[in-house]
């Protein structure tokens, strides 16, 4: 089989990327924010099966700019969402990413209460400037979420990023999520992830940076 590995200079390499899949995408039914969202999923995953999952509440893409831009703050469930958000540019804003899972209150609470690390970290991380939850891991986490929201302000609710992957009630609760009302963001069905919840926030952070 003949392989052709183009030549491309690494600076060029994501403009590239996101030309393609704009190319491969054609026309779709996305406004220009929600779009910039969904390229950015499909370039982490590699899977154009996403147009089709992604769901948004009307307001969740300029209600999450202008978290970002207020200098509010990105909990996340798991580290490796963490991990993958932009915080230096979220950080010129003032905000900055937060995952308590291994916090030792955390580890207490759950265990006392017989309930998750996640959904724990989500219920306490909440206090804290908290303008944007982004939940790539655990169906626990974003059930977590939902009950506190319930409890809050409208003023008050961050943005929901809820894509946890898996077999165990992810779907289910992504369900729960866009029948909630709550500004959301998700990816209906099993798929999702760590890297799903990652880019959803970075093309977030990026917009708001526009």
């Amino acid at each position: 089989m003949s392989v052709n590995i183009r030549k491309i200079a690494p600076e060029e390499i994501e403009a590239e990327s996101f030309r393609i899949i704009e190319e491969e995408l054609g026309p779709h039914n996305f406004d220009p924010f929600t779009f910039k969202v969904v390229q950015r999923v499909i370039h982490a995953t590699g899977d154009f099966s996403f147009v089709e999952n992604m769901r948004f509440h009307s307001q969740a893409v300029p209600l999450a700019i202008e978290a970002v831009r207020s200098g509010k703050n990105v909990l996340t469930d798991v580290n490796m969402v963490a991990a993958g958000v932009s915080s230096g540019l979220l950080s010129r804003f003032g905000g900055e990413v937060r995952c308590l899972v291994a916090d030792q209150e955390v580890a207490r609470v759950a265990e006392d209460s017989g309930r998750t690390r996640s959904a724990v970290a989500i219920e306490l991380g909440l206090r804290n400037n908290t303008g944007i939850v982004a939940i790539g891991n655990a169906p626990t986490a974003l059930l977590a979420a939902m009950d506190c929201l319930a409890g809050m302000s409208p003023e008050d609710r961050p943005v929901i990023i809820g894509v946890p992957v898996g077999f165990v009630n992810a779907a289910e609760s992504k369900v729960l999520l866009e029948e909630a009302g709550y500004p959301f963001i998700t990816s209906l069905g099993r798929k999702g992830g760590s890297p799903v919840a990652a880019a959803v926030v970075n093309a977030v952070v990026r917009l708001a940076a526009v």
